[in-house]
This record gives C-alpha cells, sequence and structure tokens, in this order.
C-alpha cells in the first residue's frame, strides 16, 4: 500500500491515504507494518533544516525585519517567502548561501526538544506570525544561530546537508520575496546540470576542451561587431 498523503481527523487520529499496489485487499483489523522511503525522507530533512538556517542567514545579512512569510519543503527544494522590501543583490545572496554553508560545515548537532512555550520563548525561539501554540511546544535548535518552533522533520547534525547552494531569487508580492534552494544530492544534481550545459556549448562551438569556452566567446562577439561593422560601411556606401 503506497501511502500518498496523510490527513489528521478532528479527534487527532492520522489518517493514511493511497493506493493498494500489490497483495490482497487490506481488510479491518489487519495488522500492517508501515516502512518510510528513507532515501526521500532524508532529503526532505536535509531541505528542511536548510530552511532554517536560511531564515538565520536571511537575518543576518539584511537584517532582524526579515520574517517567514510561506515555506515549502520538500524532497528537491527548500522554498522560502520572507519581508523583504527589494531584490536582493548577487552579492547579498553569496553571503547568505557562504554563511548557510559555514554553519552546515561546522557539523552542528542539533538540539530537538519538547518545553513549555514560555521557556521556549525565553530561549528566543521564534515563532511563526499568527500561528496557534499550546502550552508544550517543539523547540529546533541549531546551536546558537538558529532557534525556532518547529514539528517537522530535521536532520541530525547540520554535517547531514553536505552543501547548500541557492537556486533563484524571485518577487511574490509587495514586499515579500521569495528564495529557493537544494542541499545534498540536490547540489550535485544541480552541477550536473550545469556542467551538462557547458558541454553542449563546448559542443556546438566545436571545442574539445569546455575550459576555452569564454575565451571562445570573446572571440566570436569580436568576429561578430567585425563584420557588423563592415556590414554598416557598406551599407552606408
Amino acid at each position: 500500500f503506497t501511502v500518498t498523503n496523510t490527513t489528521k481527523t478532528a479527534e487527532g487520529v492520522i489518517l493514511h491515504h493511497g493506493t493498494l499496489t500489490e497483495g490482497d485487499a487490506i481488510n479491518l483489523g489487519d495488522t500492517v507494518s508501515a516502512q518510510v522511503d528513507k532515501t526521500r525522507r532524508q532529503a526532505i530533512m536535509r531541505n528542511h533544516t536548510a530552511a532554517h538556517l536560511l531564515q538565520a542567514a536571511l537575518r543576518e545579512v539584511l537584517g532582524s525585519h526579515v520574517e517567514q512569510a510561506g515555506q515549502l519543503v520538500d524532497s528537491e527544494l527548500c522554498r522560502f517567502d520572507f519581508v523583504h522590501f527589494s531584490a536582493m543583490t548577487k552579492e547579498e545572496i553569496k553571503a547568505v548561501e557562504d554563511r548557510v554553508n559555514e554553519i552546515i560545515l561546522e557539523g552542528i548537532d542539533l538540539m530537538i526538544k519538547e518545553m513549555p512555550i514560555e521557556e521556549a520563548k525565553a530561549m528566543g525561539a521564534m515563532a511563526l506570525f499568527g500561528e496557534k501554540y499550546g502550552d508544550v511546544v517543539r523547540v529546533v535548535k541549531v546551536g546558537d544561530f538558529s532557534t525556532e518552533l518547529c514539528g517537522g522533520t530535521h536532520a541530525e547534525s547540520t554535517g547531514n546537508l553536505g552543501l547548500f547552494k541557492v537556486i533563484s531569487e524571485s518577487s511574490v508580492a509587495a514586499g515579500v520575496r521569495r528564495i529557493e534552494g537544494t542541499t545534498g544530492l540536490g547540489v550535485l544534481a544541480l552541477l550536473e546540470e550545469k556542467e551538462g550545459m557547458i558541454e553542449s556549448c563546448a559542443k556546438e562551438m566545436k571545442l574539445s576542451n569546455s575550459a576555452d569556452l569564454v575565451k571562445k566567446t570573446t572571440q566570436l562577439q569580436s568576429d561578430f561587431k567585425a563584420a557588423q561593422a563592415t556590414i554598416d560601411r557598406k551599407s552606408v556606401v
């Protein structure tokens, strides 16, 4: 039985929705065993932890006015919407990316603990604006870098993330920006994609070594400008 979604009833019972892909029908009263897709779950854990590091890095680089305005985490990427008044510069994006990777390479163990909400507030735990919390909350703490209230799944250590790479930064609405990034195997996939593009360009330009791509591109631009100048002169005559 492949689970594709879960929901919670008003009584707090978690229901699993999906499709029977092998075997006989499942009957009322049957005992079943559940198994998590380990590869997918670990990728989600890495990206979720990265979202916490990303928020802390954004606040360091852009300012304490940065607040979460939305978030999506899956096995492919982490998407973080935040309050900010202008587009991020290339330098700011690099600073954020570098800061997240610094924390990753430090290999900081995460502290995940349930505690009274007042105790969590005293620790400086960040909460989502407008979100309702009970008397007992779950705190996810990454050293002295990030402390947030969160009920999601996370990596055991920042070192498990491998590396972090920003994919894009864009506008969502007035005063709200969106930044997307990926970790671990997602970074490797991104590198492979970029390498493929470089090799394809080199092949189109009939280069045996992709390292000569910049030199060849510069030469082609120079040749084009010279040819265009020649055409312009003949047109005048």
